[in-house]
């Protein structure tokens, strides 16, 4: 990574901004990150929650000259995927190629405010990839789905190579994801479980000959303030868990009620509900050499290629993002 006496990381850095403050703080963050070698910047779509995703990509776009910016990610039910397509080919032009795009069903934090409710997710995703890429690829699409359709829908300024990238944990999505997409983006995956994620990935793509890239995102805790940092993001990831991985942590119906009901007060009065030992299995922490030591053996063993870390506080951001690249350098 820049100003390092090292080689740089074996595997693609990348990092994850949600914007939950002014546009030009995410756009430094990326233009930081730029700086130290990031090759991609997902910005977060979280409807109401946060600052539009595509004014935010739009302005770091303009601040940066190489990294590849997408959603991460945007969904299929708050957004038409013919107007994402649009969004997302318009960036590819401005940028130079440097545009990628993140599909994923939406989570409570997007989709319960605006009274929007999730049906038939794997088959709306499916068909929001086909939409898509038939778009990018300059077809005429038409197209009848589950919660959007399409009639004579074309664009003319796209390219057929603009990569599509599927975020989920469900067996079917991950399979779905192996299948079709050009990556699949494993978030906050209960560690333990992180092995059968991968191979549900594998045998989508096997099946289909596809060669999909596998990012994994987590936090690195190095410190009280990262896991603080943490914490409130935990709220909607727990409540949208499976239920096995409740189970073994010892989520209760009730916990799940009551951090909902949290949660429209503000994440931060629901993480209160949330105690460490329901955020650790989920993130890599330790001092550096130990996140490092960590990192490298599940990327290893599972043949992941890239490694997003999120950045939830903003004021901490850049010490956040020299963590990283310390830690990736060091394996």
């Amino acid at each position: 990574m820049a100003g390092s006496e090292q080689s740089g990381p074996m595997i693609r850095a990348s990092l994850n901004l949600i914007p939950e403050a002014p546009v030009e703080k995410m756009v430094d963050l990326a233009a930081y990150a730029e700086e130290l070698g990031f090759g991609r910047c997902w910005v977060y779509d979280e409807g109401l929650a946060t600052r539009d995703v595509y004014v935010t990509m739009t302005a770091i776009m303009l601040a940066t000259d190489r990294i590849q910016v997408g959603p991460g990610i945007t969904n299929a039910y708050t957004r038409h995927p013919g107007q994402t397509a649009a969004a997302i080919a318009s960036l590819d032009e401005m940028s130079g190629g440097r545009a990628f795009l993140g599909l994923g069903a939406g989570g409570s934090l997007t989709l319960d405010p605006l009274a929007i409710p999730r049906d038939r997710p794997l088959e709306t995703i499916r068909q929001a990839i086909v939409a898509c890429r038939g778009l990018f690829a300059g077809e005429t699409v038409d197209m009848e789905g589950p919660r959007f359709s399409l009639q004579s829908a074309h664009l003319d300024y796209s390219r057929p190579d603009i990569q599509i990238w599927l975020a989920g944990r469900g067996p079917r999505m991950l399979d779905l994801g192996g299948a079709v997409a050009d990556g699949v983006l494993l978030d906050f995956i209960y560690k333990p479980s992180l092995g059968t994620y991968v191979e549900r990935v594998r045998r989508g793509a096997e099946r289909t000959g596809n060669q999909p890239e596998i990012c994994y995102s987590t936090m690195i805790v190095t410190d009280e303030r990262a896991l603080e940092a943490v914490r409130p993001h935990m709220t909607y990831r727990l409540v949208d868990s499976p239920p096995d991985v409740r189970e073994v942590l010892g989520i209760e119906d009730t916990d799940v009620a009551a951090i909902r009901s949290a949660m429209a007060d503000g994440l931060g009065a629901a993480a209160r509900l949330v105690p460490d030992e329901w955020v650790l299995p989920f993130v890599v922490s330790g001092t550096v050499e130990e996140c490092s030591a960590e990192l490298q053996q599940l990327m290893e063993a599972h043949g992941i290629s890239e490694f997003k870390i999120p950045v939830y506080d903003m004021d901490n951001g850049r010490a956040l993002l020299e963590i990283t690249a310390r830690t990736l350098e060091s394996r």
